[in-house]
């Protein structure tokens, strides 16, 4: 069984966050990532297990954030977040890590986890999106760039239960961004077109 933390007003936590970051994934990309044979053992729906930010660093478990190089981490915005800029730090690239253990949330086998990063970068930022997933493989874009609000994906599959795994994304190039949190999540469910044969 798995369950969610709600938020202060008892929806599920980051139920409508990402909802005005622009997706880089898009249907079509999850039918060929995921499909309908592969969904393994597990809830067969979305899931949120948990969304880390600025004002909710720590999950369950071991389940934790790591900050490196934030040029601000501001909790009391109408919309807190941590900013960034490669300019600001040259000797080390800045990068936003969340660390996660499966078994905290009550997973039982080996199981595929959806990291979604919420950032803005106002003017041009390059990204280098991994993870850690012991045994399992972690599914990311080798590099992303972008301007705007975008989520930024990084699955990490067949994951073990006990094991402390990882998604992270680290900016390579650009200029300044913010980072406002990270949801993790069971994978959804892509039916895609039936064939005759």
């Amino acid at each position: 069984m798995f369950s969610a933390p709600d938020d202060a007003a008892g929806r599920p936590a980051g139920s409508d966050a990402f909802t005005e970051f622009e997706s880089d994934l898009t249907a079509e990309e999850w039918l060929a990532k995921h499909r309908a044979g592969d969904l393994g053992r597990g809830p067969l729906f979305w899931s949120t297990l948990e969304v880390i930010s600025p004002t909710r660093t720590v999950g369950r478990g071991r389940t934790n954030l790591t900050l490196i190089r934030p040029t601000i981490l501001q909790t009391d915005a109408t919309e807190p977040y941590a900013g960034f800029d490669r300019r600001e730090s040259p000797s080390r690239n800045p990068a936003v890590s969340v660390h996660f253990r499966p078994a905290a949330y009550g997973a039982t086998g080996v199981g595929t986890y959806v990291f979604t990063f919420a950032v803005d970068a106002p003017a041009r930022a390059h990204f280098r999106p991994g993870g850690y997933a012991g045994s399992g493989t972690v599914d990311a874009a080798g590099s992303v760039r972008f301007t705007g609000r975008r989520a930024i994906t990084v699955i990490l599959r067949d994951v073990p239960p006990g094991l402390d795994a990882s998604a992270s994304i680290e900016q390579t190039d650009g200029e300044s961004w913010s980072w406002f949190s990270t949801r993790i999540a069971l994978p959804p469910i892509v039916i895609g077109p039936i064939s005759d044969g």
